[in-house]
């Protein structure tokens, strides 16, 4: 722009100044569901690399009978080569009130069963990771789609200005990385705040948090004259997205200024309360997720790690030292989120991407045989609070945990029954993009009511 123009633009622009400020922040401001919802909030607890069900929350006796032989059914088909049968090295035990059995690994999330359901017949279209990390994340298996964070924050806004709506915590990055968090075709500002968690101090964390230069009232001024500046661009040139999320992306840093730092630093907490939850960047991530959620965040998604830590081609056993630095602290989240009352208001889900094969992996991949294969087509999933029905197991694999028979339960159907807890109707949360109404669901997907309170 040169100085003739941008004279012209500020002498014929004033009157619009107004209109720009009534626009500020207005994308990021709590909008209201369809319904009466009976959540408010999403903590995602995802364990990449696809943990074991009949591992974890899935228990097949007949592993144990069968252990070492093959198959009644023939030999299984999965993505890799498999040998015999292989029954699980943990024992299952009831640690709550009701019947639900969970591994010993997770001995301390299973004291919670009571408040949790086990959705023991999920499954997928694909048994590799990124089709099924997006399947999990966006609601379709190829890139270039809304994550639900983005889709959750489009319908229903943020609860704290100051505060991203929806934060991704990983010490690095997972498997495909921002892909699984991005807004694609949504608003750009509605997309995910990655924050690496395997820092302590807050000023690591979010690194350029505080401006050492300038005041805040400076930068107030600062940042009020370049919205000006983009405003009247806006109103010369017509409308431009890109744009209007920088503008939004701006305002988001400036706030976070005010409140991010006391938010992210877990040192605020007790240390009796750092003690239950235990040391390490996913205990961090949890900790750090229920603090957000006090201060409204609209989901927090936390990955265990980077890559795909769960998954064990080679040997199983490391599902028990994985289970040694997260269970401690998703049982620590869900008895403060229940003590604080926040329960009731947020849901949890816990999970992977898929699961694995009952039977051993004997590729040539692998150098050590005691481990699974990738298996899509039957894996479990914990949820509860915000509307969940708690001390239950829905749905059934075969007598082996290989595949879904009995109420068989799509990712999609699971993205719709949490857009239905929050109070949104799936069909109606739609985007008009390249000609066509997307949404989170894509063209199927159900709310599963039996699993509702």
């Amino acid at each position: 722009m040169t100085r003739r123009q941008l004279l012209s633009t500020i002498g014929t622009g004033f009157p619009l100044l107004g209109l720009g400020s009534m626009l500020q922040g207005a994308t990021a401001a709590p909008k209201g569901p369809h319904f009466a919802p009976k959540a408010k909030h999403v903590i995602y607890l995802f364990l990449n690399g696809g943990p074991s069900q009949v591992d974890t929350f899935d228990p097949k006796p007949a592993l144990t009978k069968y252990h070492g032989k093959p198959a009644p059914s023939g030999n299984l088909k999965t993505e890799r080569k498999t040998g015999s049968l292989m029954g699980t090295p943990f024992e299952f035990k009831r640690y709550a009130k009701c019947d639900t059995q969970v591994s010993e690994i997770f001995s301390e999330l299973g004291k919670h069963m009571d408040d949790l359901c086990v959705i023991r017949s999920m499954y997928t279209e694909r048994p590799n990771h990124e089709p099924s990390l997006f399947m999990l994340n966006c609601g379709h298996v190829l890139p270039g789609h809304p994550s639900m964070g983005s889709w959750l924050n489009y319908g229903l806004g943020s609860e704290n200005q100051n505060l991203p709506g929806f934060v991704v915590l990983c010490p690095g990055l997972p498997v495909i990385g921002p892909q699984l968090w991005s807004s694609a075709y949504l608003p750009q500002h509605l997309q995910g705040t990655h924050i690496p968690n395997n820092e302590k101090e807050p000023e690591k964390l979010i690194q350029h948090l505080k401006n050492t230069q300038l005041s805040m009232t400076d930068q107030r001024k600062q940042l009020d004259l370049l919205t000006k500046l983009n405003r009247f661009h806006l109103a010369k040139e017509g409308g431009d997205a890109q744009l209007e999320s920088r503008i939004e992306s701006m305002e988001t840093a400036y706030r976070m200024q005010t409140e991010a730092h006391e938010a992210f630093d877990v040192s605020k907490e007790s240390e009796k309360t750092r003690e239950r939850y235990g040391d390490g960047d996913f205990a961090r991530g949890c900790l750090i997720a229920k603090r957000l959620v006090e201060r409204g965040v609209r989901m927090v998604q936390v990955y265990y790690g980077n890559g795909q830590p769960w998954d064990n081609h080679d040997d199983i056993l490391i599902h028990k030292k994985l289970a040694q630095t997260s269970d401690k602290p998703m049982g620590a989240l869900l008895q403060d989120l229940k003590d604080s009352g926040l329960f009731k208001d947020t849901i949890v889900i816990i999970g992977g991407e898929f699961g694995r094969t009952p039977s051993v992996e004997v590729s040539g991949l692998v150098k050590f045989q005691n481990g699974r294969d990738h298996n899509n087509h039957g894996f479990s999933l914990v949820v509860g609070g915000g509307g969940f029905k708690g001390g239950i197991t829905y749905g059934n694999t075969d007598e082996f945990g290989f595949k879904a028979v009995e109420n068989r339960m799509h990712p999609h159907d699971l993205h719709a029954t949490v857009l239905h807890l929050l109070g949104i109707d799936h069909l109606q949360l739609t985007y008009r993009y390249s000609g066509r109404d997307f949404r989170l669901t894509d063209l199927a997907g159900n709310v599963v009511k039996d699993i509702l309170a």
